[in-house]
């Protein structure tokens, strides 16, 4: 199953709503349990389903990669996701799911994909306290009145997973990679959001190599919450909220407020609409940067290479 151009651009649209689609999937018997749980990941990672094909060992190979598999003459390296979780396949590693994310391709082995789900991004909730290092957000698929059994989805976090299984992949962060130092305007800050622990370190570290003061938050709400006690503490000292906040920094998949909606409530308020939106997401792809453009944000960047990251702060602060 390949995910389609014209499904693509369907999806993006849902973005208007604070909607997604998540693709369920199975990985086997959970650690202590005999429970088979479902997890998922957004749509708009996965290049496509199949089978799995033959599968070619790589010497001294990283714990839990497969090894690597020839997808349409590009050769991709396969990662075994119930061994990263923990869980013990009842039938094998039966499907691959090959998958696009912060400017690299890889696959995963899983047991069996489930279906597709379109929910809003108010149903999904942090993780942070409830769950592993592994999961970002707690989907909840069933009705709100109360009729259904309430079925919960694991999203994981694939920022992390990649992290802990290619870690040769990650850029070393410092002040000479980043380059020249950021110069906000005096007094103000980077407000930053990001629902994955690992992203959020690795944005910490590049701001921090910059020289930006910054304030860094878990969800496009709990931005948009501080965004407003921030120009609330503006207008005391009578100032704007952008000459606290000289840049907001937002990924685009978090639960409870996407990056799309954030963006779209920054520029819909008179008060906030001159302040600098980056979208910083590992969603790449022509349907979501054109929506990027559409729902007004001054940039778009691809996670995570933090030369680029301070060189489109530095540009959309100098206008």
């Amino acid at each position: 199953m390949t995910i389609e151009l014209h499904d693509a651009v369907e999806r993006t649209n849902l973005t208007s709503n604070n909607k997604f689609e998540l693709m369920l999937f199975r990985l086997g018997q959970a650690p202590g349990s005999e429970r088979r749980e479902l997890y998922g990941i957004n749509v708009f990672k996965v290049r496509e389903i199949m089978v799995m094909p033959t599968i070619t060992a790589i010497a001294n190979a990283a714990p839990h990669v497969l090894g690597v598999a020839n997808i349409r003459g590009q050769i991709i390296p396969v990662i075994d996701l119930p061994a990263v979780v923990g869980c013990t396949p009842r039938r094998g590693l039966t499907i691959l799911m090959v998958t696009e994310y912060a400017r690299t391709t890889q696959a995963f082995a899983v047991e069996e994909v489930d279906e597709i789900v379109r929910l809003d991004w108010n149903r999904v909730l942090a993780a942070e306290g409830n769950g592993g290092d592994l999961v970002t957000s707690i989907a909840r698929l069933d009705s709100e009145d109360g009729a259904a059994a309430g079925r919960l989805v694991q999203v994981l976090d694939v920022e992390q997973i990649l992290r802990n299984v290619l870690p040769a992949a990650c850029e070393a962060i410092t002040a000479q990679s980043v380059g020249p130092a950021v110069s906000l305007p005096k007094g103000s800050i980077v407000l930053a959001a990001d629902d994955s622990p690992v992203a959020r370190m690795m944005i910490e570290q590049g701001l921090n190599a910059m020289g930006a003061t910054y304030v860094m938050t878990k969800t496009g709400q709990e931005a948009w919450e501080r965004l407003q006690a921030i120009e609330a503490e503006a207008q005391a000292e009578g100032k704007t909220a952008q000459d606290k906040v000289a840049v907001v920094l937002t990924d685009l998949e978090m639960p409870v407020m996407d990056g799309f909606t954030l963006t779209r409530h920054i520029k819909g308020d008179k008060r906030f609409s001159s302040i600098p939106v980056v979208i910083h997401s590992s969603l790449t792809g022509t349907a979501n940067e054109a929506h990027v453009s559409s729902v007004g944000a001054d940039a778009y960047v691809a996670k995570f290479v933090a030369s680029e990251l301070a060189a489109t702060i530095r540009q959309v602060i100098r206008h």
